[in-house]
This record gives structure tokens, C-alpha cells and sequence, in this order.
């Protein structure tokens, strides 16, 4: 029976002997490249970042099915120290080759894969961890810093109005002049009123807001969680002994609950205007639009699209947050997890759109 391989490392892993050490054990892993290897680090007394470095790349070499490198005896505070970096988001480096290696069709789509299942697998882990969180709110609510809550709220509410009403006058006035060409036609100009007053209550309202929602808030979210994950202020505050969860995720969530229903008002009545104002260039009177608009309507539909902008903004400001905790270390990771937290937002929202659509037919509302 072939006696297992051995790469035995000792003493200190720093910028000074890391070199030397990383050369001899890539040739034990290349001299055995068919068959397991172990990295035993029982006599190392000292770990900074090369030594890290040297223990990631040994551990994420890509090595035939089978032949693994399986680390033993580290320290438990240099374990530490190395459990802060996932081994997968290193796997797949060629150094010899000075690059990447060119991935076969297959393994991409099962990397792709995978990973989608571990951030979906996340994301439950999170929502389960804000109910949770939550949850303890409901029962002492002196546990929410109610400040940081209405200064949140400020930002991502009455800061948003300016370009909240300045979209939606817009939107109002484009849908009223697109929906009056065809109209005309039929003499029907009047029945604009009713497109306008169905499509903005029930859709294009909540929908228009959660968007700017999403790229001003969500995204503003991810990135000061993110900026304090990468100056591991967040590590900060779990030796304190204080929940990230709770300590910042929570008064996200409950200013944007709070703040969405009003911004969606404000777009309702906004897009409204804005057709009114076509209407009366039209020489339909303000009364009779308005008039159309009620009689047309139902309280269901404006109850719905409130109902949804709350949900939106759950949505949004919960991925927000958890991009903002997933963000890695480097340069580009805010930039990345903010870019990742809008994106998901706005797929979450068309997602959680078209269920309400299905529930909406189902219930006959």
C-alpha cells in the first residue's frame, strides 16, 4: 500500500520563508499529482498573511478526482485566520501557466451552478435570520436603535422625493400622449383617464418607485455594509458581541417598510398629475379625468400596489443588506456587491411582480 504523502511545514509561515516553502511543497504536489496529499501544519508558530497565502493555494491546487490536499494539525487561532477565506473562490489558479486555466464547458456550468445554489441557500439562511431578528424587535422593541431607523428613513425616503416626483411627471405625461394616439382614432380620449388610473395604481406606480428604490437605496445599502465588511468593522461588532442582523440589518428593513408605501403614493398621485396635465391640453377638464379615474378604479387596486411597494421594499433593502455582508475583501468588492445587490433587487421585484399578477387572477381581484 503507497504511503501517503507529506508536506510537513514548521516554524514561521511570514514574507520570509514563505518563499522557499511554496516552492518546495509545489513540486511535492506536482511530483504526486495523482494521488491525495497532506499538508501537516502541527510545528508552524507563527502565521501572518503569506502563510495564509501559501495554505490556500496549496489547498486549492486543482488536482485530478480523488488526489486532495487535506491540511492537519494548524493551530486553531491561525484556523481562524484561515476560515475567513472560502478555498473555492481560489480554486482553478495555474501559476505555472501564469493565469487561468480555460475552463471546459461542463465544469463552468456546474461551478455556475453551484454557486447559484449557495447564494440561494444563503439568502434563506438571511431571511431566516431577519424573521428571526424581527421577531425579537416585536417582543422588546427598546432593542431597535429607533434613531438610526428615522435617520435611514430620511435618506431613503424624503431625500428620494425630488427624482421620485420627477420620473413618475414624466412617466404620467409619456404614457398620456403614447396611450392618445391610438385613442383618437376612436374619439375614445377620455378613456385614457381609465388606462392610466388601472396601469399606475396596480403596476407601474410601485413598480417605477421600487426601481429607483433599488438603484438609489438597495444599492446605497450594500455598499456602507460593504465598505464595513471589507475594514472588518463588521468582525468588530461581533466581538463586541453585537448581531450584525439586528444591529444593522433591522432598522434597514424598517425604514424601508416605512418609507416604500409613501414614496408610491407620492409616484401614484405624481403620474396621475401628469397625465391630468396632457388631458387638460387635450380639452378634457381636470374634473371629468379625475372623475373617470374614480369611477373606473377600485380601492382593491390602489390597497394592491401599496401592498406590493411594501413587499418591494423588504426586497430591495434586505438584498441590499446581504450583498453588503457577503462582500469580499479587494478593491472591487463594493463595487461588485452593489452592482450584485441592484441587479438581484430588480429580478426579485419582476419575480415577486408576477406572483402578485397570479395571485391578483386567482382571487378574481
Amino acid at each position: 500500500m503507497t504511503e501517503t504523502p507529506i508536506i510537513r511545514l514548521e516554524g514561521r509561515l511570514d514574507t520570509r520563508t514563505v518563499p522557499a516553502a511554496w516552492l518546495g511543497a509545489m513540486a511535492v504536489l506536482r511530483r504526486h499529482s495523482a494521488v491525495p496529499v497532506v499538508v501537516d501544519a502541527a510545528a508552524v508558530d507563527y502565521c501572518d498573511g503569506a502563510g495564509v497565502a501559501l495554505l490556500l493555494r496549496l489547498l486549492s491546487h486543482r488536482r485530478p478526482a480523488g488526489a486532495t490536499v487535506t491540511l492537519r494539525g494548524l493551530s486553531p487561532k491561525y484556523q481562524a485566520l484561515l476560515a475567513q477565506f472560502k478555498v473555492d473562490d481560489y480554486r482553478g489558479v495555474d501559476e505555472l501557466a501564469g493565469g487561468v486555466k480555460a475552463e471546459s464547458l461542463p465544469n463552468r456550468v456546474g461551478r455556475i451552478t453551484h454557486a447559484m445554489w449557495r447564494d440561494l441557500r444563503e439568502m434563506v439562511e438571511f431571511t431566516g435570520e431577519c424573521l428571526a431578528a424581527c421577531a425579537r424587535v416585536v417582543v422588546r422593541p427598546t432593542r431597535v436603535r429607533w434613531g438610526d431607523v428615522l435617520s435611514i428613513a430620511e435618506e431613503a425616503g424624503v431625500n428620494a422625493v425630488p427624482i421620485v416626483v420627477l420620473l413618475s411627471w414624466l412617466l404620467g405625461v409619456i404614457l398620456a400622449f403614447q396611450s392618445a394616439i391610438p385613442m383618437k382614432m376612436f374619439g375614445a380620449e377620455l378613456y385614457v383617464a381609465n388606462l392610466l388610473g388601472m396601469a399606475v395604481l396596480r403596476e407601474l406606480g410601485p413598480i417605477m418607485t421600487a426601481i429607483i428604490f433599488s438603484g438609489r437605496t438597495g444599492a446605497a445599502f450594500a455598499a456602507e455594509i460593504g465598505t464595513m465588511k471589507v475594514n472588518e468593522e463588521i468582525n468588530a461588532l461581533e466581538t463586541m458581541g453585537l448581531d450584525p442582523v439586528r444591529f444593522l440589518v433591522v432598522p434597514r428593513l424598517l425604514a424601508a417598510v416605512a418609507v416604500m408605501p409613501l414614496l408610491a403614493i407620492i409616484s401614484d398621485l405624481v403620474c396621475l398629475a401628469g397625465g391630468a396635465m396632457v388631458m387638460s391640453a387635450m380639452n378634457v377638464p381636470v374634473t371629468t379625468y379625475v372623475n373617470q379615474i374614480v369611477g373606473f378604479v377600485h380601492p382593491q387596486d390602489f390597497v394592491g400596489g401599496i401592498a406590493k411597494s411594501v413587499v418591494f421594499g423588504l426586497l430591495i433593502a434586505g438584498t441590499g443588506c446581504l450583498r453588503g455582508l457577503q462582500t469580499k475583501s479587494g478593491a472591487s468588492a463594493v463595487g461588485q456587491s452593489t452592482t450584485r445587490a441592484v441587479v438581484t433587487s430588480i429580478t426579485l421585484i419582476v419575480i415577486a411582480d408576477g406572483l402578485f399578477a397570479v395571485l391578483s387572477y386567482q382571487l378574481g381581484l
